[in-house]
């Protein structure tokens, strides 16, 4: 076999610091550690907005009225309805098939049912970040139902009914609440970036968006906050914590939940989740879980100066509250799905067909040999 040409790595590979898109969905600023959506600081968002709200200002380009918010929720609350086509493929599917791979299928199964050409773009944004919460419920404890019996109003405060089957208290539906809105977009993260190659082809959304769970699924994207919650699982105390990640940093073992492909310094949406799973474990009089988290964040940044991200005390959040390890990031593409329909809706109203070129690192031009003579 021919050798490779040898080829050192650089910004490109990763395409780390290349600008590939222009958009006006989110400015991240690595820097400043500041994050806005629209050019609303992500802090102000995560206090005072909500999720519908937040979904309605990806996908409109505004922030509602108060009417408008009012028919947005509606909507979102009508399209819970699954289709008969998508419950007879989830009942179809094994208990032990990983929930990313359910909700791919059922979003497919979607797509053939209720195809983009029959709606527009954006009542098929909105259908599906509806019906995503009950996707996840239906297979997970409520099989063979329309809809879960809930009357909750909010789509944080619908998932967690559906995916854990116990109405949340307050405290755990405003965490919910502020999550889903921490993790509703990210500028152009691996899942967004497929999505929106997948849309400069003018795919339909619904392909566009299994383009983005597809991508989330690999465990270098998506799955940080599962590794960071099976971290913290593995020690009893904050001292056997210390001692553990110590030995872990002398073994060269990675750490999750530390360090972020664009932030350097801090990842300004830590903070605010961290302070939901604090006042959960408080809530609940369990303080365990966040004190073996912070002495873990203590080594790491004393050790390392690496800094948790969003993904490390969300572990922490999501499990105080009962959310089973493996909806974690079925959760994420239930958030996130508001800014993969918002990048594809903003690549097509200026679209190009997306075609990098690539670096070409194989064998020189050689002559065919033929069978015989091999």
């Amino acid at each position: 076999m021919a050798k490779l040409k040898e080829f050192k790595s650089d910004s490109a590979m990763g395409l780390r610091g290349i600008k590939a898109v222009n958009t006006a969905l989110c400015s991240l600023s690595v820097e400043s550690m500041k994050l806005c959506y629209l050019g609303y600081p992500l802090e102000q968002l995560a206090r005072y907005s909500t999720f519908e709200e937040v979904s309605y200002l990806l996908i409109n380009g505004e922030l509602p009225t108060r009417d408008e918010l009012s028919n947005w929720t509606q909507q979102l609350i009508d399209d819970r309805t699954l289709p008969e086509m998508v419950k007879g493929g989830l009942e179809r599917m094994s208990g032990s098939t990983d929930p990313m791979s359910v909700l791919r299928t059922a979003v497919s199964l979607l797509g053939n049912e209720e195809p983009e050409q029959k709606i527009d773009g954006k009542a098929a944004a909105v259908r599906l970040l509806g019906i995503l919460p009950a996707m996840l419920g239906y297979l997970n404890s409520q099989k063979k139902r329309d809809r879960i019996d809930s009357d909750e109003k909010t789509l944080a405060g619908y998932l967690l009914h559906t995916v854990r089957g116990i109405r949340p208290t307050g405290m755990e539906r405003d965490m919910m609440n502020c999550s889903l809105i921490l993790y509703a977009e990210h500028e152009l993260a691996a899942s967004t970036f497929a999505a929106r190659v997948c849309a400069s082809t003018l795919s339909d959304l619904h392909s566009c968006i299994l383009c983005g769970i597809g991508t989330l699924a690999g465990p270098l994207h998506g799955g940080a906050n599962e590794a960071a919650l099976e971290l913290l699982c593995r020690f009893s105390d904050p001292e056997e914590a210390r001692s553990g990640v110590l030995r872990m940093l002398e073994n060269k073992e990675r750490v999750m939940g530390f360090g972020h492909a664009v932030y350097k310094e801090s990842d300004p949406r830590s903070p605010i989740i961290r302070e939901w799973a604090h006042k959960l474990c408080t809530e609940k009089k369990d303080m365990r879980l966040f004190e073996i988290a912070e002495a873990i964040e203590h080594v790491m940044w004393n050790e390392r100066r690496l800094f948790s991200n969003l993904d490390y005390y969300t572990a922490v959040a999501y499990s105080v509250s009962g959310i089973p390890k493996s909806l974690f990031t079925p959760i994420f593409v239930v958030s996130r799905c508001a800014g993969w329909c918002a990048h594809v809706l903003e690549q097509r109203a200026d679209n190009k067909l997306v075609r990098p070129i690539a670096n070409y690192v194989g064998t020189e031009e050689r002559e065919y040999i033929p069978i015989e003579k091999r």
